[in-house]
């Protein structure tokens, strides 16, 4: 049975709010933050970096949440490797990967723009970009990532799951499609990872990112980038911790992934995203998933009883919600909702402009649901969505 009520203890600022932000960041355990706190007060080490007791153990901790997120998502844990966000693992594969003028990238409209930037950037190189329009609900067809395939391109990248409109991408078939062409793919994993399932064995992607602060419920500066091929990327950072051996005019890389992770990494925050990875993993993915649905599904049912009120999106969709309230502007939605009523949505572009004014708007209000939401805040939610109508009606 899901327990929404202990799992609400877990969370104190939940006291204070109705959180329906979970889309940027979500809310972080009381468990995570021991994990982090354990770190600082009883072994504070460097990773990797010394023989002695407190190295050894910090170490040990941080590879066992490589371990941790590896069996997570059902991959290799050497090819797992620790970013500080999902743009971070973006950029680089942008920047890793060795491009040549002519080639050709192929993405969508409804990226977030740490997903789209990167790309549209490489055409100073003179690298051509394909940019798919989704249909009204935001939903890409793979026939038209087909269609857009030349014998120069060389990656498609994609969301999973929309940050603008939750619509869930079938990137098992772009994959296919994909693959049967030559060409590698990179899936912005960050608004599905710790929302739903995510098997990267079965999925066979070439590149996953995804930040440890949404869906994963850790701090904020933590990400995971999966590569499947590791000679596919040339380091972007080069220092501490990436080389092996080094002369006075040479020097030889470590294997994967310490060629990937420069410096002194974010310890703590990692040892609080394996902490966080069990918390999921003692509740259940499919619990989570299960949960999350029918929130949306209530909320959407609540929203579309509201005159006035536009929402976006597919009917089956992940636990974003975007909409809009004729005549009001979606700061000043935000804001009232805060200010009489204590709850946090989203307002605005959301990170992602290409997408929100394909919706012909200039901003709009998300509501985004996590493993902590409940069936009354959702009401409340709604009930203030009227009362707000009624001030413009």
């Amino acid at each position: 049975m899901y327990d929404v009520t202990s799992i609400r203890e877990d969370f104190p600022v939940l006291k204070d709010v109705i959180y329906l932000d979970s889309a940027a960041t979500t809310q972080t355990p009381v468990q995570v933050v021991a994990a982090m706190n354990d770190y600082f007060y009883r072994f504070a080490g460097n990773y990797g970096r010394g023989a002695h007791r407190l190295a050894r153990e910090t170490t040990n901790h941080y590879e066992e949440s490589r371990e941790k997120v590896a069996s997570f998502l059902n991959a290799d844990h050497s090819k797992i490797i620790f970013t500080k966000n999902t743009t971070e693992g973006i950029n680089m594969v942008a920047k890793g990967m060795e491009w040549h003028a002519g080639d050709h990238i192929i993405t969508t409209l409804i990226e977030h723009h740490s997903n789209f930037i990167p790309w549209l950037n490489l055409k100073r190189y003179g690298i051509f970009v394909d940019v798919i329009e989704p249909d009204s609900r935001g939903i890409i067809d793979p026939v038209d990532i087909e269609g857009a395939i030349n014998d120069n391109t060389r990656l498609i990248a994609i969301s999973h799951v929309s940050n603008v409109f939750g619509s869930i991408q079938d990137i098992e078939s772009i994959i296919r499609i994909a693959h049967r062409n030559d060409i590698q793919v990179l899936v912005d994993g960050a608004q599905s990872a710790g929302h739903m399932t995510v098997d990267l064995s079965a999925l066979n992607c070439d590149f996953f990112a995804t930040s440890g602060h949404k869906g994963l419920l850790g701090p904020q500066g933590t990400g995971v980038m999966y590569i499947k091929d590791p000679d596919d990327l040339e380091p972007v950072y080069l220092g501490g911790g990436t080389v092996h051996g080094v002369g006075i005019d040479s020097f030889e890389l470590e294997p994967f992934p310490g060629r990937f992770e420069a410096g002194t990494p974010n310890i703590p925050g990692v040892i609080g995203l394996g902490r966080s990875i069990e918390y999921i993993q003692d509740i259940g993915i499919k619990n989570i998933e299960k949960h999350e649905n029918e929130l949306t599904e209530y909320a959407i049912s609540r929203l579309s009883e509201i005159p006035m009120v536009e929402i976006y999106g597919p009917d089956n969709r992940a636990g974003v919600i975007p909409f809009s309230i004729s005549g009001m502007n979606s700061h000043d939605v935000a804001m009232i909702m805060d200010e009489t009523k204590r709850i946090c949505v989203r307002s605005g572009y959301h990170c992602a402009m290409p997408a929100i004014e394909f919706l012909k708007l200039d901003g709009a209000v998300r509501a985004s649901f996590g493993l902590y939401n409940t069936v009354k805040e959702v009401d409340i939610f709604a009930d203030a969505v009227g009362q707000i109508t009624s001030l413009v009606s």
